[in-house]
């Protein structure tokens, strides 16, 4: 299947309903003051969790391209690999690397590697998806500062973040997993834009890794 083929394939047959899952109305939050020391103390907590995977929905679009589909996410310190599947069509692919590349398999003409991920997805996706500055995105805390310049958090009444902006990104936390015995709250729905990119995320299900 060719580049144009493969991207069509992902916009058109991926499940409409999870695309429709992660377009929704931004959960009403109760104005008033912020402990910004305990606020930032739990963002120290979630940057602690270096080691663990996240199961849910995903929409994606850059302009005229889109789609959306189930998205697993397993992450061990800087590796990652990130499995994105379409029920309806069969159609998956697997992004796997580190600091220092990544692979994508699932597409024409084979599997493709790059020292860039970013570059290589959007090679062959068209897609704009900053997918090491996710890694912290979807834990509600900044990427570091040397690479995507420093991050400006909006905190909510609770103290969870309800905007992040970082290197021209706003992502937006609509929702959150309650904290649990060895778990501390995290983002179950978020919304990250720049320009007509858009990365729109609803996460079923988090796992923390045994350390």
């Amino acid at each position: 299947m060719s580049g144009p083929m493969f991207r069509r394939a992902i916009a058109m047959g991926l499940m409409v309903s999870a695309l429709a899952a992660c377009v929704s109305h931004p959960v009403q939050r109760s104005a008033g003051p912020v402990d910004l020391a305990q606020a930032q103390e739990a963002d120290g907590v979630r940057g602690a969790v270096l080691d663990w995977d996240l199961s849910g929905r995903i929409a994606v679009s850059n302009g005229n391209r889109g789609g959306s589909g189930r998205i697993d996410w397993q992450q061990r310190a800087s590796g990652y690999t990130i499995s994105l599947s379409a029920p309806v069509t069969r159609q998956s692919w697997q992004l796997s690397g580190n600091d220092l590349g990544a692979r994508l398999d699932g597409i024409a003409g084979g599997p493709r590697e790059s020292a860039d991920v970013e570059g290589l997805l959007r090679s062959a996706t068209g897609w704009s998806i900053p997918v090491r500055a996710l890694q912290n995105w979807v834990r509600g805390i900044g990427a570091a500062d040397h690479e995507y310049g420093p991050a400006r958090v909006a905190y909510d009444a609770a103290g969870l973040p309800a905007r992040l902006e970082q290197a021209g990104w706003s992502i937006e936390y609509q929702d959150w997993h309650p904290a649990a015995e060895g778990q501390p709250s995290l983002p179950r729905r978020i919304v990250a834009r720049n320009g007509v990119a858009s990365v729109k995320l609803v996460v079923d299900q988090w796992g923390l890794a045994a350390q």
